[in-house]
C-alpha cells in the first residue's frame, strides 16, 4: 500500500477527507490484507484483533475512529507484501510492468524473479559485458526459462505465453485427475489442430519445466506396512527388511487380460530447503523472517509463540540457534483425509504440513506461507510409524 498523506485517520469523523480516506483504505486493505472477505477491525474499540466483513469495518471506524498512532499498516499487509509492483488501477505508475507480464494474465516475469533470485542479482552484479560462457547450470536453466516467457504461444498471442500456457494446462491435468497418457495425445491432438502454436508436443517436455521451476517432487517407495523406506542402501531391495512384505503388488487388467506389477505405497516427498532459500531471497520476506525478535511486542501478553514459555525454554536449551534471529521455527502437523469424499471407504491419506513461525501471527497462517512437505499414501493410518516418514525431512532440516 502506498504511504501517501494519511492525516486524515485522525481528522473529524464527520470530514469528507475522513470519509474518503477510509473508503481508500478499505479497497486497499481489502485487495492485500483479506481473508475470506474478511479483514481484522483497525478501530479504537478492537485494536486490530477481530476479523469482519467491508460493511461492519466501515461502520466501526465511522463510529470510533482508528486506533492510536496506526499511521503504518502492518495488519493490512504494508510492508509484507511480495512486490513492490503497484496495482493496475495506480495511475500514474509508467513501465511498472513492462517486461514478460505485459499484456499476460500470469506474472511469469515474477515467478522467475523469485526462482532464481540470487541468480539474477549475481549476473547483475557482473555487469552485462562479455559472452555467456562457462555459466552453471542454474544460470543455464534461468536464461531458458527466461527466452520461453518471452514467446508467445502464437504470434499475437496477448493472454499466454508458451510458459504460461504450459503451467495452466499442466495445472488443468492435476484438477481433473487426467492420466499422462491421456495429456500427452491431448497435447499432441492439440499441436495438430493448431500447428502455428508452441505447444510443448511431448508431456515430458512439459513436466521437465515444471521442475525447473522448483515445482517437482520426489517419489520414494515405502513398505505397505509402513515399516521402512527404500531409499539410500536399501533403494534396490525388494521386500522389506523388517516384515519381509514386497514393494510390489500384482495388478489384473482384465479388458487386455493381463498382469502387471505395481508399487504398493509410495510417498510424495516436496524438498523444503529450496523453498525456505527463496524466502530469504526476497528482501520483503526476509525482514518478516526476522519479526519474531525485531518487531515483536513485547508487552507479556501472548500473541505469537515466541511469547509461550516452550519457546522460551527452547531457547535457553539451545542458546547458539537462539543468537540467530534468521534460524527457522517450524511447527509441524498433520492430519487424514479421505481424497474420495464418501466415509464408506476406510481410506485415508495424510498430508504434513510445517507452519513458519518466524512470521507474524497475521502472515504464518496463510496458505501461501504454510508449505506442504509430504503425502503419506493410503489406504491405512501410519500411526506412531509416522516417524518413518519424518525421517525425511529431519535429514534435510539438518542440513541447514
Amino acid at each position: 500500500m502506498d504511504i501517501g498523506d494519511r492525516s486524515y485517520m485522525y481528522l473529524s469523523r464527520s470530514a469528507n477527507e475522513y470519509e474518503n480516506g477510509v473508503k481508500d483504505f478499505l479497497n486497499k486493505a481489502f485487495e492485500r490484507a483479506s481473508l475470506g472477505n474478511k479483514i481484522l477491525y483497525p478501530c479504537r474499540l478492537c485494536f486490530n484483533l477481530y476479523w469482519h466483513y467491508q460493511d461492519m469495518v466501515e461502520d466501526h471506524l465511522f463510529g470510533h475512529g482508528f486506533s492510536p498512532n496506526y499511521t503504518q499498516w502492518v495488519f493490512h499487509e504494508e510492508g509484507i507484501s511480495l512486490t513492490n509492483i503497484p496495482h493496475p488501477s495506480h495511475k500514474g505508475h509508467e513501465g511498472v510492468s513492462q517486461g514478460l507480464s505485459d499484456d499476460k494474465h500470469d506474472d511469469i516475469n515474477k515467478l522467475l524473479h523469485y526462482t532464481f533470485r540470487n541468480v539474477e542479482d549475481d549476473q547483475s552484479n557482473k555487469g552485462h559485458g562479455g559472452v555467456r560462457l562457462g555459466l552453471s547450470e542454474d544460470v543455464k536453466r534461468f536464461f531458458k526459462l527466461l527466452e520461453e516467457g518471452k514467446q508467445d504461444l502464437y504470434p499475437g498471442c496477448k493472454n499466454f505465453s508458451k510458459m504460461s500456457f504450459t503451467i495452466q494446462s499442466y495445472l488443468f491435468k492435476c484438477f481433473h485427475g487426467m492420466s499422462n497418457v491421456s495429456f500427452s495425445d491431448l497435447l499432441d491432438m492439440m499441436k495438430e489442430v493448431f500447428p502455428f502454436t508452441l505447444i510443448p508436443e511431448p508431456f515430458c517436455k512439459a513436466k521437465k519445466l515444471i521442475r525447473d521451476l522448483g515445482l517437482n517432487y520426489e517419489k520414494i517407495h515405502a513398505c505397505p506396512n509402513d515399516c521402512m523406506l527404500f531409499r539410500n542402501d536399501n533403494s534396490n531391495l525388494y521386500n522389506c527388511i523388517v516384515c519381509g512384505s514386497s514393494r510390489w503388488k500384482n495388478f489384473h487388467d482384465e479388458l487386455t487380460n493381463n498382469t502387471t506389477t505395481v508399487l504398493t505405497k509410495v510417498l510424495r516427498y516436496f524438498p523444503i530447503n529450496p523453498r525456505l532459500q527463496r524466502i530469504f531471497m526476497c528482501s520483503k520476506t526476509f525482514v518478516a523472517m526476522r519479526w519474531h525478535a525485531t518487531e515483536r511486542p513485547k508487552d507479556r501478553n501472548i500473541m505469537h509463540p515466541a511469547d509461550g514459555e516452550a519457546w522460551q525454554h527452547f531457547d535457553s536449551m539451545y542458546p547458539n540457534f537462539a543468537k540467530d534471529i534468521c534460524n527457522v521455527r517450524l511447527d509441524l502437523s498433520s492430519d487424514r483425509f479421505n481424497p474420495f469424499r464418501t466415509m464408506s471407504i476406510p481410506h485415508s491419506t495424510w498430508p504434513v504440513m510445517l507452519m513458519n513461525y518466524n512470521l507474524s501471527p497475521w502472515i504464518c497462517m496463510k496458505p501461501e506461507y504454510i508449505m506442504l512437505s509430504m503425502i503419506i499414501p493410503a489406504p491405512s493410518s501410519p500411526g506412531n510409524d509416522i516417524d518413518i516418514y519424518l525421517q525425511l525431512l529431519i535429514a534435510e532440516l539438518n542440513k541447514l
